[in-house]
């Protein structure tokens, strides 16, 4: 049957089973946003600004474990993409991009809303596409959603011109793709994993190093097999937490520049570090010739380019995680290791996370610690960048598997709003919690409206405290207190939230914390809470920036011994 180009790709974006799309119409997309009209099974959330349909679609990948799809018109729409492009690539989300593009006659003539979207976000994207011919457009599409959900995740664009769109053509989904220069490895070689296991077997002082591609393969089960059997603590990138229960004997929480210090002193006096589905980021291993220094390094990873590009391991395993762990499980020897899980627990014990009690306002951190210790297996809680951000990884406690959801490798302030409306639309009967801060809240706080449009119950944790915050706790820390455009001036949070018909309060004091929470959670619409902390809190425990994870600053009074 002849179909248009744009009934093509929805008849693909059906076949995909793509249930929720996020965008904004416009000139060179109305073709296909006609056809949408007869496919009422595919929901379209109407945003406020393109780059929140990025990072919406990206809180759904995440949340639901499948590519998210996000649609925008030519030039600056698409541009304005570019942000959560990039954001999706440096956390490995998988994402569909649809953009549309002047007609194939106009390209190069510098037509109105005309960019070359391709060529802007070659650096930041898995793939891309620009679609010269409709016959193309469903083997496209078909190879699209592959490729974005296939070997390590990623966004993949595919811009379509106007004229394609309106083309009309035989349509025909395929079965399967045929790309031969992508052969993303999922089965490992065999001797790597058992080289990998002789060397676990080996060690005396081991610890595992969980990454987001713990939660991509979803190899939960597998690495908490491992790490019980073989009485290895776990350590986590701040993607990774999630990856294995917080509450568990052997957790040590979060690794790096705002990692606990029983995580850092355990990575740093271990024998053995088997790192899973991490790419050994600048912000967990800090000084990088000083991480680990009495360590063998195993790493696994199912890119083959992560692995030596920022740590040399003495042995690898190039493959998902999960079939990895798999097959390396029944090759370990069950350990017990007595005197270093009695170290571990020391170090966890005699180190613990406390507030900063600098002045009488409400502590930051007590306000995170009672958001995170609310949430259930049930909950989702996504943060955007900040001091917020660190608070919650360092506090996160949720028993819930792939529960925190954070902007992590480009550290995208306002993330947080729209992923959430993403998270919620791919898990509507779970809990959404927003951790966000003054600052970057007010980048995307305009998708409050589609907060509301969509009828989405979101919940949302502002914290006040009148700064770009971590900016701020830099120059208090390492450029002489000189703060320099930091302060920040913000609206009434609680009016802003009833503008746009959204229940809100305000809380000062701790003993407001815990009735608000239960208020929020209660309540079956969306809900804001307005928290005002104390204007100076800094976060720690922190390594300062180029020193090695020995180097643990507890407070601006004690450097962990």
């Amino acid at each position: 049957m002849n179909r248009t180009g744009a009934q093509i790709l929805c008849e693909s974006l059906v076949r995909e089973g793509v249930e929720v799309i996020f965008g904004i119409s416009g000139g060179t997309v109305i073709p296909l946003y006609d056809a949408f009209s007869e496919y009422p099974q595919i929901r379209r959330v109407l945003v406020r600004h393109e780059q929140a349909a990025a990072h919406a679609a990206a809180g759904y990948a995440r949340t639901k474990q499948k590519a998210g799809v996000c649609v925008a018109t030519s030039g600056p729409g698409a541009t304005n993409l570019v942000t959560g492009i990039a954001d999706a690539y440096m956390d490995s989300t998988p994402m569909v991009v649809i953009t549309g593009q002047v007609a194939t006659s106009f390209i190069g003539k510098d037509a109105f809303q005309e960019c070359d979207i391709t060529g802007i976000t070659l650096p930041i994207i898995k793939h891309n596409y620009l679609v010269h011919d409709v016959r193309d457009l469903a083997r496209i599409v078909k190879e699209a959603f592959h490729i974005a959900q296939t070997g390590r995740p990623g966004p993949v664009l595919i811009d379509i011109p106007k004229s394609v769109q309106m083309a009309v053509t035989e349509f025909e989904y395929p079965d399967s793709v045929d790309l031969p220069g992508y052969k993303p490895t999922a089965e490992p070689d065999y001797s790597h994993v058992t080289c990998a296991a002789e060397l676990l077997n080996r060690a005396e002082r081991p610890v595992i190093m969980a990454g987001r591609g713990v939660i991509v393969s979803q190899a939960y089960e597998e690495l908490r097999q491992l790490a019980e059997m073989y009485q290895a603590p776990v350590v986590h990138t701040m993607l990774g937490l999630g990856s294995f229960p917080p509450q568990h004997d052997l957790d040590l929480g979060m690794i790096g520049h705002h990692g606990t210090v029983a995580a850092n002193k355990t990575v740093q006096a271990a024998d053995l570090v088997l790192a899973v589905g991490t790419r050994f980021g600048d912000r967990a291993t800090m000084r990088t010739r000083d991480f680990a220094p009495h360590a063998v390094v195993v790493h696994i990873d199912i890119d083959p380019a992560e692995i030596g590009k920022n740590v040399i391991p003495f042995a690898s395993v190039v493959g998902d995680a999960k079939t990895v762990l798999n097959m390396l499980i029944p090759l370990v020897q069950p350990a017990v290791r007595p005197e270093w899980i009695q170290q571990i627990r020391t170090w966890r014990s005699t180190h613990p996370l406390v507030p900063c009690a600098r002045t009488s306002k409400l502590s930051a951190r007590t306000v995170i610690r009672n958001v995170c210790r609310s949430a259930d297996s049930h909950t989702v809680i996504v943060t955007g960048v900040g001091q917020h951000q660190m608070f919650t990884a360092q506090e996160y406690m949720s028993p819930r598997t792939n529960g925190l959801i954070s902007s992590g490798g480009l550290g995208t302030m306002g993330f947080e709003l729209p992923a959430a409306i993403g998270a919620q639309l791919a898990s509507p009967e779970d809990a959404v919690w927003v951790v966000a801060g003054d600052g970057g809240f007010q980048m995307t706080m305009q998708e409050l409206s589609t907060v509301v449009q969509e009828g989405l119950s979101i919940k949302i944790a502002i914290i006040s405290n009148g700064y770009l915050g971590m900016v701020r706790q830099w120059q208090d820390l390492f450029q002489q207190r000189n703060y320099v455009d930091v302060a920040l001036h913000a609206p009434d949070f609680v009016k802003l939230a009833d503008a746009y018909g959204i229940t809100a309060m305000r809380v000062e004091t701790e003993e407001e914390i815990g009735p608000a929470l239960r208020k929020a959670n209660e309540h079956s619409g969306p809900f804001l809470i307005d928290f005002v902390v104390d204007a100076e809190e800094n976060v720690y425990p922190m390594v300062a920036p180029g020193a090695s994870l020995d180097c643990i600053i507890e407070s601006p009074e004690k450097v962990a011994a």
